[in-house]
């Protein structure tokens, strides 16, 4: 247990804590068991529910197709002692180990996991929308959607378009209102976005792009162009922020957005003290940056990648190729990697036809890529990035060549 000996400077520890029962605590915690942790290992959790899966909410759980998204992880058969219902309210670091103070009493640890992950962004003067972030708020939300119902949703960004497929499913009546000029702004460039904003017109979602709103009233949303939008219920997606309030005084450095800091190793600045998942901002040499990512399988990978520096084992630096999806609008829509402004843009396909791909390319090499009912791009394309492949634009953007036959020479 080598690695955990230089996290907390005393030795083997016994005692692991994890706190946030979502993808990334569940995994560390069933990671730990798997790979021969013998110690005690407990999961402490916010919500009443045993640990779920996040992504079905928008989709499966508002379509009716499930109830309960758990994941297929068995604690008592794992030996993970898992406290649902928990809120952390702080915790209190010590020379070997420390406590974890939650609204339902305090847990004492050896080693800390923190990965309480974000919590949705909430929009000013709109307290009497939605927000849509656990299972609670999806089956409350999908109990609403009906045909005829008039539902404004804010954001158009991945979750409002999941939500805005669901509630047409429903047979609701539907418009979005993105303050940016097209959809998923900040994220992808207006020119991709507005391909994929004729998927609202589409599926007969009235899409208003370039306006934000003012205020939400009772029956009504008001726009800062002055417009009136009748509106029975509305749901805000605007983005979300680490959970880290809980973590204020307690030596644990954030950055300027919230995040907790840690290393390559997913090690905070507190001993002893780990982080992973959705909170967490971590130097990616990859990027050349810090990043903080808010995806599926980042909390997934970063689950497992903590649960290995806890072990001790020979893993590399935690850098993996950025990778999350949406299903909208009967479309698969898979990204890979990460793309910057200053880096060229090479369209696969036409936005017109049944399936298309963009690539990001910097110096030739592979960056990122945005694939729209194309997998085997996507599949093909994460490996590329791994390699800092480069590329041939001219065979690149033609769709009939499979992107791993579309190296440069030489």
């Amino acid at each position: 247990m080598t690695g955990v000996a230089e996290l907390s400077g005393t030795g083997q520890t016994d005692r692991v804590v994890v706190v946030g029962a979502g993808l990334a605590g569940a995994q560390c915690a069933a990671v730990l068991r798997r790979d021969g942790w013998q110690g005690r290992i407990t999961l402490v959790g916010e919500e009443p529910h045993a640990p779920y899966d996040r992504p079905p909410l928008s989709k499966d759980v508002l379509l009716g197709k499930t109830d309960n998204p758990a994941l297929d992880l068995d604690f008592d058969q794992l030996g993970v002692e898992l406290l649902p219902g928990r809120r952390a309210t702080g915790l209190t670091p010590g020379g070997a180990g420390g406590v974890l103070h939650t609204d339902a009493g305090d847990e004492p640890y050896d080693a800390l996991v923190i990965a309480t992950g974000a919590e949705p962004r909430a929009l000013p003067g709109a307290e009497r929308a939605h927000l849509l972030h656990t299972l609670d708020d999806a089956l409350a939300l999908r109990a609403l959607l009906r045909p005829g119902l008039r539902l404004v949703l804010v954001g158009a960004g991945w979750i409002g378009a999941e939500v805005a497929t669901a509630a047409r499913a429903a047979g609701c009546e539907v418009t979005v209102v993105e303050a940016g000029p097209a959809p998923v702004p900040g994220v992808l460039p207006a020119e991709v976005g507005r391909a994929m904003a004729a998927w609202y017109a589409e599926a007969g979602v009235d899409l208003r792009c370039g306006t934000g709103v003012s205020a939400v009233e009772p029956g009504a949303v008001l726009l800062a162009d002055g417009s009136h939008l009748p509106a029975d219920e509305v749901v805000v997606g605007v983005g979300a922020r680490p959970a880290t309030g809980w973590l204020a005084g307690t030596g644990v450095a954030l950055d300027a957005a919230g995040a907790v800091l840690v290393d390559e190793r997913l090690r905070t600045t507190v001993p002893g003290v780990l982080a992973a998942g959705d909170c967490v901002s971590y130097p990616s040499a990859r990027s050349g940056t810090r990043l903080t990512v808010q995806h599926w399988d980042h909390a997934l990978q970063s689950g497992e990648a903590v649960a290995a520096t806890l072990l001790g084992t020979d893993a590399p630096p935690y850098d993996p190729v950025q990778y999350f999806w949406s299903e909208q609008f009967g479309r698969m829509v898979q990204y890979a990697g990460r793309h910057g402004a200053d880096d060229e843009l090479l369209w696969r396909g036409s936005p017109d036809g049944a399936g298309w791909s963009v690539l990001w390319l910097r110096d030739g090499a592979l960056r990122a890529l945005l694939a729209v009912d194309r997998p085997r791009d996507l599949t093909q394309g994460r490996r590329l990035i791994e390699r800092g492949a480069v590329l041939d634009p001219a065979r690149a953007a033609d769709p009939e060549v499979p992107l791993k036959s579309a190296l440069a020479a030489g």
